[in-house]
């Protein structure tokens, strides 16, 4: 089967990095994509947010060029929504890093697959390109509360994805994974989805050769078999470790024929793993089993010089002794100079608050860490990074001890991307950079490459025996 990819919110390319194990920063030419394993046919990364330059699209082109549509027109930085999914290149792997949202439905249209009252636009986009398209290979990342949402409605959303994958005759694998469970420099938990055609592919009927269906779900047998594919035998299972346990502690549930009951009565409690077949969940809790090297925070920090912007003024570190790390307002608040201070904001504070019906109480929060340990891999990092915010990193500087925020080239590392991914960007025929905040901003967006890298081994084994 030949290698060809789709790539959806695309980023700045973290699966297309990932699949070609791509370690340097490169700038686009035919000859760089023509050295690629996995060929790219189309990609689609577009940001509402961005009114005047698409800088996460506009870097990604800059690497990697643009990719033109059958009818010829480049429409890879268009609203995936208006895109028309039948003039899409055919293509054997769907990838993407959907953006999580809220996926139910009003109602369903009683002759077709076709959905009314849709809020989650970009799932159904996805939905709607394997419906024109099935592909017979599908890999996709959300956050990991994708499995637990809505709140209201726990796991709904989830079920709602699986069964727009059971109607299309999908079998699909999940885990949830920590970069850093498998040594990597970032503690970051997102949950992957792995589909595959049951009829189209011999993944798909080598993984299932050995189930036996009965009537009633949760023989020894079958729970047998599905342990197998969990712990040993699946996708996830030899790419990431996880120590077996018994079969017996697999739950098991049917979703709803109707989309529309799902959305409106479906709740279920699913698991960091799991597999889908033919609408049936089955779904453990999983406990990672690696014993490997562990990339921590100071093994990508920069040893030179930094640039100057990047170091913090003492007056904005602390506003008394480094040692004091809470603050109490209960009685009054404080000036707004030491308000703004990292001391203040990582520190333990006591707040008064009213709540809306006027009753009045003592907000409390603990303190973190004002400077990030380098002996353990960094904090997931957010969109934020780099702001006055209580989750950014905060680092002393390897060369001067000063206290500094992470350069913009710390972060590409954190998320396993070369070095300089995010200077430049390719705006119209001219080449720009792409501005400190921004380039941040690409990252808390992005995936860890390194575990696109790994899936990566996999998935070459499965394409080769197709």
């Amino acid at each position: 089967m030949e290698k060809t990819v789709c790539e959806l919110f695309a980023g700045v390319g973290g699966f297309r990095c990932g699949l070609n194990n791509i370690n340097e920063s490169v700038v686009y030419s035919p000859e760089n994509n023509a050295k690629e394993k996995w060929q790219t046919v189309w990609y689609s990364q577009w940001e509402p947010a961005e009114k005047k330059t698409q800088y996460a699209h506009d870097c990604y082109k800059y690497h990697f060029g643009t990719c033109l549509d059958k009818n010829g027109n480049d429409t890879t930085n268009v609203n995936i929504e208006d895109v028309d999914k039948s003039t899409l290149p055919d293509f054997s792997l769907l990838v993407g890093g959907f953006p999580c949202q809220d996926y139910s439905v009003a109602s369903t249209l009683a002759t077709s697959k076709g959905l009314e009252g849709k809020k989650g636009v970009l799932w159904w986009s996805i939905r709607d390109i394997l419906e024109e398209k099935k592909p017979p290979f599908v890999l996709l990342e959300n956050v990991d509360r994708l499995l637990k949402s809505p709140a209201s409605q726990r796991g709904r959303d989830f079920g709602i994805i699986l069964a727009c994958f059971r109607d299309e005759g999908y079998t699909v694998e999940w885990r949830v994974i920590n970069a850093a469970d498998y040594g990597y420099q970032q503690r970051r938990r997102r949950t992957f989805i792995f589909a595959y055609k049951n009829e189209e592919t011999k993944y798909a009927k080598d993984i299932t050769s050995a189930i036996k269906y009965v009537s009633e779900f949760g023989d020894e047998m079958h729970r047998g078999s599905i342990a197998k594919q969990i712990f040993t035998e699946g996708f996830f299972a030899k790419t990431f470790s996880v120590n077996t346990m018994d079969s017996k502690m697999i739950k098991i549930k049917k979703l709803p024929d109707g989309i529309g009951d799902l959305s409106a009565h479906f709740k279920f409690d699913f698991e960091n793993a799991g597999v889908m077949r033919d609408g049936v969940i089955y779904t453990v809790k999983t406990v990672p089993a690696y014993d490997g090297k562990q990339i921590t925070l100071g093994d990508i920090m920069d040893e030179g010089e930094v640039d100057e912007k990047y170091f913090i003024p003492e007056q904005k570190l602390y506003y008394t002794y480094p040692d004091i790390k809470h603050s109490d307002e209960s009685h009054g608040k404080l000036p707004k100079e030491q308000r703004q201070t990292w001391q203040y904001l990582k520190g333990a504070k006591k707040l008064p608050r009213k709540a809306a019906n006027g009753h009045e109480y003592i907000f409390s929060e603990g303190a973190i860490p004002m400077i990030d340990a380098y002996d353990k891999p960094a904090r997931t990092m957010l969109t934020s990074e780099g702001s006055f915010s209580r989750t950014t990193h905060i680092v002393k500087d390897k060369a001067t001890g000063r206290i500094r925020l992470l350069t913009a080239e710390e972060t590409e590392r954190i998320q396993g991307f070369p070095t300089g991914h995010t200077q430049f960007c390719m705006v119209g025929d001219e080449v720009v950079e792409m501005p400190t905040n921004k380039r941040r901003f690409m990252m808390g967006n992005a995936l860890v490459v390194n575990l696109i890298r790994d899936m990566e081994k996999t998935l070459d084994e499965i394409f080769e025996k197709e």
